[in-house]
């Protein structure tokens, strides 16, 4: 912004400026950013920060995320990792379609949802007893895999 724009323009002749004369315009009276937080400013933070300060819970060292890396399709979402040509090719065959879920990027099948009543191969990681008992129910099978 231009100097003729400023609100300090309008000032000039005004000996504090709007700053007034006792308190005085100074750099940073109270401190910078979060100076202060446990003194000063502490009823402040305490009302508009509830829970800034402190610890929750229990840490855990030496945590491998990796390991507990499991996501998750449900029933209802099976054909949607095959093609329509697909369904329809396996609708009137002694055959069955393999779904891979594991290629899609879920390691488990849960039970959520209907399934069509046409039998699938599904091979997972991972099965729920929900999952596995409506695969079976359509006459379809579930293959575990490493």
């Amino acid at each position: 912004m231009t100097a003729r724009y400023k609100k300090n323009r309008k000032k000039r002749g005004h000996v504090s400026a709007g700053h007034g004369r006792i308190g005085k315009h100074r750099k940073h009276p109270s401190g910078r950013g979060m100076a202060g937080s446990k003194h000063h400013h502490r009823i402040l933070v305490d009302k508009f920060h509830p829970g800034y300060f402190g610890k929750i819970g229990m840490r855990h060292f030496h945590k491998l995320p990796h390991q507990s890396y499991k996501p998750t399709v449900n029933v209802d979402l099976l054909w949607t990792l095959v093609s329509e040509q697909t369904r329809e090719q396996y609708k009137d065959s002694e055959k069955a379609p393999v779904i891979d879920v594991t290629k899609a990027g879920f390691h488990k099948v849960l039970g959520k949802g209907q399934l069509p009543d046409q039998p699938i191969i599904v091979v997972a990681k991972f099965f729920s007893k929900k999952a596995e008992k409506k695969i079976k129910a359509v006459g379809g099978t579930c293959v575990l895999t490493a």
